[in-house]
């Protein structure tokens, strides 16, 4: 009996080590991935007893092609072949609507957008999904900046000054990581259960702690809960908020890509607009993004 006893204790050990795993991106030179991204974001704002509500609606689709693979890490070309948003204010109906690829006459948002339609920037992507470059964000504004017309020097630094926060090198790469940068240290492995954690900053910093629900040889399961501090600070408005975010993701386990993940979030604050002075508006930002590789 205590042998028998102790043959399971040496199955069950091994099965335990071999249940652990490396979390990483395992791709390949020529690998192309489409995804599709669908945004919503709700602005509520109580202002001398009356509620403004914007709704940003946001979808967008993108390639992204492996094209080289050196040191451990991923160099990948991204390029937009879509891109559409909309806001919608409560109390003044729809304040924009943009589909990139419908270029209407006299609309400059829409040839702006349109402009960067296909036209690549080079991501660096470390094995565990954190993207330490980006190459190709100044192109993408000035591309926009070409394409709004504008000629007056102080606008279009203004403009300029606000798209690099988006679409710029830095605005672009933690956009980009709350998609990708979901794995730890390359060097640890874990099993089902186990947590980690790493967080990204810029206009919004998220403290992560992830947890590997399931594995198997095809897909790997996700989630996540963070702690979230928002701070933008533009000429129209300023915002600083905190609150919480929660990810489910699905990645193909070959590769380590994601085929799915729902991001939602809720913060709340104040903002302050500079026409008004120090006057504090309540605010409060619940959003929901969803990912889907469809290719």
């Amino acid at each position: 009996m205590k042998k028998l006893f102790f043959l399971a204790s040496v199955l069950l050990c091994l099965t335990s080590v071999n249940a652990q795993t490396k979390l990483e991106y395992k791709l390949s030179v020529g690998d192309i991935f489409i995804v599709q991204q669908n945004a919503k974001q709700v602005i509520t704002q109580e202002m001398q007893g009356m509620s403004h509500e914007l709704t940003n609606d946001i979808t967008g689709e993108y390639k992204m092609k492996v094209i080289e693979k050196k040191d451990g890490a991923y160099s990948i070309e991204m390029s937009f072949t879509d891109l559409n948003m909309k806001m919608t204010s409560n109390l003044q109906g729809v304040l924009m609507d943009i589909k990139a690829k419908e270029v209407k006459e006299g609309d400059m948002q829409s040839k702006m957008f349109n402009s960067i339609l296909n036209i690549p920037v080079k991501i660096t992507l470390a094995a565990n999904g954190n993207i330490t470059n980006v190459d190709g964000g100044e192109n993408l504004i000035n591309k926009m900046m070409d394409a709004s017309g504008i000629t007056d020097e102080t606008t279009l630094a203004t403009i300029k000054t606000s798209l690099a926060k988006e679409y710029g090198t830095e605005g672009l790469a933690n956009s980009f990581k709350q998609m990708t940068y979901i794995y730890p240290n390359v060097a640890n492995k874990v099993a089902v259960g186990d947590t980690w954690e790493n967080e990204y900053t810029g206009k919004l910093n998220t403290k992560n702690k992830w947890t590997l629900e399931a594995q198997d040889a095809n897909t790997t399961t996700l989630s996540c809960t963070a702690d979230v501090v928002m701070t933008v600070k533009d000429a129209n408005a300023n915002m600083d908020l905190t609150g919480t975010q929660t990810t489910k993701a699905v990645a193909n386990t070959k590769t380590g890509f994601i085929t799915s993940m729902e991001v939602t979030g809720s913060s709340t604050g104040n903002s302050t607009v500079p026409m008004l002075g120090d006057q504090k508006i309540p605010t409060k930002i619940t959003s929901t993004i969803i990912y889907k590789t469809i290719e």
